[in-house]
C-alpha cells in the first residue's frame, strides 16, 4: 500500500532591493526558487524605479533560466517593486500560466498610494492595475491578492512554504538577498 503525497510546491518570490530616495534608474530584482522552504535558485535582474517594466522582467526571469518548467507559483512582495513599478499580476498568470500572490503584512493605504500615483507619469494606468488585482484579503498572518487559485490553495501554499515567521520562505530570502547584495548586509523584517 502507497502513501499519497502532496505534489512539492516549487514557487518562486520576488523582492526589489532598497534605493535610495532621490535614485533614478534600475533597482536590482532577485527571485528566489523554493521548494517548499529550501532554497533551490536565485534569479537577478534589474527593473525601472518608477517604471512599467516589472511584468515583463518576472516573465523573462523565470522563462530564461533552468526553473521554467518547475515553478508552480509566484510570489510577490506587495503589487508593487521599485517604487511604484506595479506588476500586472493577470498579465504575470496568463505569461506563466502559475497562480501569483501578492502578500503584505499589513493593508496597504490605498487612498495613500493613489494620491502619489496621481502625481506620476502613467498613474491611472497602474492604479487601475492595483484595482484589477482585487481586494485584499485576510490569509493567516497575512494579506493577500490572488489570481489564479482560491483562497484555500493560497493558505496552503503560504502554510507549506513559511518556515520563519509569516512570509513564505521564497520572499522571505529574497529581501534578505537584494538587501545583502545592495547595502552590504541584509537587515530588517522580510
Amino acid at each position: 500500500m502507497s502513501r499519497h503525497r502532496r505534489p512539492t510546491p516549487n514557487v518562486i518570490g520576488f523582492d526589489d532591493a532598497p534605493f535610495d530616495r532621490d535614485h533614478r534608474g534600475d533597482v536590482r530584482l532577485v527571485g528566489v526558487v523554493c521548494s517548499r522552504t529550501r532554497v533551490d535558485g536565485i534569479l537577478s535582474d534589474r527593473v525601472r524605479r518608477d517604471g512599467r517594466n516589472s511584468t515583463e522582467v518576472m516573465v523573462r526571469m523565470v522563462e530564461r533560466g533552468q526553473f521554467a518548467q518547475h515553478v508552480r507559483a509566484v510570489f510577490l512582495q506587495g503589487i508593487a517593486v521599485a517604487g511604484f513599478n506595479v506588476v500586472d499580476v493577470h498579465a504575470l498568470h496568463a505569461a506563466l500560466g502559475v497562480p501569483v500572490i501578492a502578500v503584505a503584512r499589513r493593508l496597504p493605504d490605498y487612498p495613500a498610494m493613489q494620491r502619489a500615483l496621481g502625481h506620476r507619469r502613467g498613474g491611472a494606468r497602474k492604479w487601475s492595475l492595483i484595482l484589477s488585482a482585487g481586494e485584499m484579503e485576510k490569509v493567516g498572518a497575512v494579506w493577500v491578492q490572488r489570481v489564479g487559485i482560491d483562497k484555500d490553495g493560497a493558505r496552503e501554499l503560504l502554510r507549506a512554504t513559511t518556515l520563519h515567521g509569516n512570509l513564505p520562505e521564497p520572499l522571505r530570502m529574497a529581501h534578505l538577498i537584494a538587501g545583502g547584495i545592495t547595502t552590504g548586509v541584509s537587515r530588517g523584517r522580510a
